[in-house]
């Protein structure tokens, strides 16, 4: 099945001289969660912007299910829905309104039955004859959300949608994206909550200088990137470690107490009983062990740092 999204060799270079995007390559299944990770400034925003119509690139093509976003735009733009990072609505409007109108802006008839239920899904149901001016920081939020959501779209991009936000509706937009996903809407989010990634994203790609670091699946890239350690709590303190052990990922912690073994997860088996076996053989005993694996946060901090 072709990807719902193609970019091919993407570039934007500002009017200063700045090359925001750097030949990026990327393709997005239909119906998966992808999450671009980036610090700020890497190019995130600006290759969503691209995509979704917002911005013209500076060179290369981006294609969406089948469309060229810059010959295509109506069609194109249709298929999209986007939570910006910028809370910009019309504040003497009502929710209401504002989520309707957003609905006709993209040539869909009205559906009032379909604006009730994005309304129920963001808890702003009790607050659609509000202005925007009434609501919260948090209550904007979740407006946007349903502007993004109100013509049903089958690709939805958020663009860091829970910065600043409180858990209650981070909790409800994740519930959301939940049911999303499972009706076949492919989505893009790019988040500083690494967390949020790892929990809810298929991919993950990472974006520094506005190059592509990389695309991956998520557990692939823990599993390859990865590093796991073995803890292992000593039945007798040790002041030094026997020589042989020297230089093999392994340290003591804990006044003696502790044996900390640094492996790659590729390898698991084979380093983790050779060294188990090496430590049985120097009189070297254990009452309890654990493992600890990277965190997708461990994985891009180490990934953007390598890059500049």
């Amino acid at each position: 099945m072709a990807p719902i999204i193609s970019v091919q060799n993407l570039t934007k270079t500002y009017a200063n001289g700045f090359q925001a995007l750097k030949g990026i390559n990327l393709e997005i299944e239909r119906g998966e969660i992808l999450a671009l990770l980036g610090p700020n400034g890497a190019g995130k925003t600006t290759l969503i912007s691209i995509i979704c119509g917002i911005a013209n690139p500076s060179g290369g093509a981006v294609v969406v299910d089948g469309h060229d976003v810059v010959k295509d735009f109506r069609a194109t733009r249709t298929l999209i829905g986007l939570v910006p990072q910028e809370l910009t609505t019309d504040q003497f409007e009502t929710v209401w309104n504002t989520v309707s109108f957003s609905r006709g802006l993209h040539g869909k008839k009205p559906n009032p039955a379909h604006i009730e239920k994005v309304l129920r899904d963001l808890s702003l149901w009790d607050k659609k004859d509000n202005t925007l001016r009434q609501l919260s920081g948090g209550m904007k939020r979740r407006v946007l959300i349903a502007k993004a959501l109100s013509h049903e779209p089958s690709i939805l991009f958020l663009d860091e949608p829970t910065a600043g936000v409180d858990v209650t509706l981070r909790k409800d937009m994740w519930n959301v994206v939940e049911r999303l996903r499972a009706s076949g809407v492919t989505i893009i989010l790019t988040t500083h909550y690494i967390e949020e990634a790892e929990e809810i994203a298929d991919r993950v790609g990472v974006i520094n200088g506005g190059e592509l670091l990389l695309v991956e699946d998520k557990q692939q890239l823990m599993a390859k990137l990865g590093r796991k350690q073995l803890i292992l709590e000593l039945n007798d303190p040790l002041d030094t470690l026997p020589d042989c052990f020297a230089g093999n990922g392994l340290s003591i912690e804990a006044e003696g107490n502790r044996l900390v073994y640094e492996f790659d997860a590729r390898n698991e088996h084979e380093s983790v009983a050779s060294l188990l076996t090496r430590l049985g053989e120097n009189n070297i005993h254990f009452r309890d062990l654990s493992t600890r694996q990277s965190s997708l946060e461990d994985i891009f901090v180490s990934l953007v740092g390598a890059a500049k």
